[in-house]
This record gives C-alpha cells, structure tokens and sequence, in this order.
C-alpha cells in the first residue's frame, strides 16, 4: 500500500500488508516485487530503493542475512527477503537464487533508469578496502578480485561470493566490478 496519509497506512496495517508513506503529490518511491520459486527454492522478496535501510532478512543462512543487512543498511534500500531452500542438499541454490531473485527485484524498481548514472565508490570496512564500480547499461558482467584463505564465514561458503554477485547482476543487467585492494579478517 502506498499512501500520502496516516490512515493509509492504518489500512495496510489493518489489511497485513507493507505500508509506504510518501509526501502528499511526492514522487512515487521506486519499489519491486518478486516471488520466485523453483524446486530448490521458494523466495519472496521486496526492494525500496528510496528506503531509509530498513530489513528483514532470512534466508536460512545467518552469515549471508547479515551481509545483505548490511548491504540494505548502508545502501539505505528496505529489503524484505525470505528464501526458503533446500538447505539440507547444501548453501548453493539459497545463494544463487536470491542473487538473481535480488537482482530482479532491483531492475523491476530501477524501471526505465531514468536520472540514474554510472557510480563507483571505495568501501572501507576498518582493515579490508574494497573498490566497486557498477555500470546499469544492460550488459550483465562480473569482474571479481578477492581471495579468501577460508572455506567458510560462518555459514557461508566463501566461493558462493563471486557467485552471488555473478547471479546478482545477471538478473541486474549490470556489469559490475569488485577489486578487493586489501584485507586480513575474511569476515569483513
């Protein structure tokens, strides 16, 4: 439900469903849908990308909730993401999927890009930098620069990063760069 007044949000309270609140005659906030479900997943998933950072995220895997959280929280896109998978085979269909399912979610609410240009940025992370240029121009890429000296971060196996992202901007249509410059604690 999206609305310009208190009782708007009071009606998608009441009907149990999200409820976002613009400014009267605002602009309309870019939001996307997806529900995907597959034999080895079963995935909804909500983006804002003029949210405030705002999450709830399971997947099943806490390590890949908390990256994704992250990813919400400083990006300040409200995600709502629940993934259940076929966990008990192992961690690749969870990961890959909502990498695409993510990936689909942010196109439905990029709409027709209008206004949005090419970015990169520097993300420092206290001992690890990390370098990141995404290009929205429709030609799905990946260029991944990272080392791991861990099979795992928690529960998340480190070669099911790159393959995150690659599912990410597949869907994305981005072509994205990731040059981690340096780092010791594989966590960060």
């Amino acid at each position: 439900m999206v609305g310009d007044r208190e009782t708007d949000m009071d009606f998608a309270e009441n009907a149990g469903i999200r409820g976002f609140q613009m400014k009267t005659n605002g602009s309309f906030p870019r939001l996307g849908f997806v529900s995907r479900k597959t034999s080895e997943t079963d995935i909804s998933m909500m983006c804002n990308l003029d949210g405030k950072g705002n999450f709830q995220i399971n997947t099943g895997l806490k390590f890949f909730d908390h990256m994704l959280e992250q990813l919400s929280k400083h990006s300040l896109i409200d995600l709502f993401i629940t993934c259940k998978g076929d966990l008990e085979v192992d961690e690749h269909h969870t990961v890959e999927d909502v990498g695409l399912a993510l990936g689909e979610v942010s196109s439905n609410a990029l709409g027709d890009k209008k206004g949005v240009k090419r970015y990169g940025f520097l993300m420092p992370m206290d001992e690890t930098l990390a370098e990141i240029a995404i290009d929205l121009g429709g030609r799905p890429n990946l260029i991944f620069n990272a080392e791991f000296k861990r099979e795992m971060v928690g529960d998340l196996p480190t070669e099911m990063v790159k393959h995150f992202f690659k599912s990410f901007s597949d869907t994305l249509k981005a072509t994205i760069h990731i040059n981690i410059k340096y780092g010791e604690n594989e966590h960060h």
